[in-house]
């Protein structure tokens, strides 16, 4: 930790001779009640210790496109971007982001043990800072369902038990995944038959017996509003969206595990930056994971922190009061049938796949 103080001291000397740390930095995430759990553990604590304001932007999923678009214009507006590991590892390879050394630029646990240890398998790219550890699952109506709540996956594709509406995101992402599941497909086998044109279309197929039936979501909080407006039976989103409209807004809304897709969220820093900002980025970055921030962002929110030496720090919620840990979705009573998302499928397949998605839509 002697590495975080130095440059938060050094930080704080710059603030007052009026240097890079008293201007702004723009910070890229999804909003939402995640926004809110990243304000409360990172932003507000880095902006009162170094006086460095952070606006929000809630972009991170255009974040590709738009940092795509930023490095051709030879403008890039953003300091820091959260993005899900598929995205860090295709920025990355394209050299849109910052290579980053763990063990120079990123704090040790409190024991000492070195980042790259304590954060460990979570490093799946060289440009990726892991943050969280989440799933994408679903959020079912309690009082739409009856006698008969869904435990399995394959209720999203059973109009005739769970007739109404059900909300998926608009991409191909988890949706082709689930499709595969539902049509018989080994768990072990998705990533195989997905990688070919037949099994493209067989999961396309699939999702047509419920295309008519689905309200297409952008936003992570489009499901939960759609819940607590008794709009849809059912939706897919972020656990921790759900454990937010669950817990904290009391609707008559309950988790349905099964399958649930495990994923990476963290942070990048822009390739491109300019010597300070990238400076910045960096301190804010050191502060922003080391082990005792990342356990206070499960204080806010359902997402197990990605350092192994936060895990034991994580408590109540910070407002409620209850204990956070059957919450996650790496409980063992939520864990019994996960899905594994392929990170390395989904940044080779994502450009093709996503047009024949969006194409398939259109139709």
């Amino acid at each position: 930790m002697k590495r975080t103080t130095t440059m938060l001291t050094a930080v704080a000397l710059a603030t007052a001779a009026g240097g890079v740390s008293a201007e702004e930095m723009t910070i890229v995430s999804w909003g939402g009640a995640y926004s809110k759990s990243q304000l409360k553990a990172y932003h507000e604590p880095y902006s009162e210790k170094t006086g460095v304001t952070i606006l929000n932007d809630d972009s991170s999923a255009e974040a590709v496109a738009k940092l795509r678009a930023m490095n051709e214009a030879g403008n890039i507006t953003w300091d820091v971007v959260d993005v899900v590991a598929a995205d860090a590892i295709r920025l990355c390879d394209e050299g849109l982001a910052m290579e980053i050394d763990p063990d120079t630029q990123l704090a040790p646990a409190p024991d000492g043990t070195p980042a790259s240890e304590d954060f460990g398998d979570l490093l799946v790219s060289e440009c990726f800072i892991p943050q969280i550890v989440y799933s994408t699952t679903f959020g079912y109506r309690t009082d739409m369902v009856g006698d008969n709540p869904p435990t399995d996956i394959c209720a999203v594709f059973d109009l005739e038990t769970y007739p109404g509406k059900r909300s998926l995101e608009k991409r191909p992402i988890n949706n082709m995944e689930w499709a595969l599941l539902c049509d018989g497909v080994p768990k072990d086998e998705v990533y195989d038959v997905l990688a070919t044109d037949e099994g493209q279309d067989r999961a396309l197929k699939k999702l047509d017996t419920i295309k008519n039936s689905v309200v297409w979501w952008s936003a992570g909080a489009d499901t939960p509003q759609l819940l607590a407006d008794g709009e849809v039976v059912m939706g897919s989103t972020y656990n921790g969206r759900l454990f937010s409209v669950i817990e904290e807004q009391k609707q008559p809304v309950a988790m349905l595990w099964d399958a649930q897709v495990f994923d990476l969220d963290g942070w990048i820093i822009p390739a491109g930056l300019s010597e300070e900002r990238k400076q910045r980025a960096l301190d804010y970055i050191m502060f922003a994971t080391d082990t005792q921030r990342l356990a206070d962002q499960a204080k806010y929110i359902s997402y197990g922190p990605a350092r192994a030496s936060s895990a034991p720090l994580v408590g109540k919620h910070a407002e409620l009061g209850i204990d956070m840990a059957p919450h996650m979705p790496t409980d063992p009573e939520n864990a019994k049938n996960t899905f594994l998302y392929n990170y390395e499928f989904w940044a080779d397949y994502r450009d093709d796949i996503d047009a024949k998605f969006q194409a398939w839509l259109a139709q």
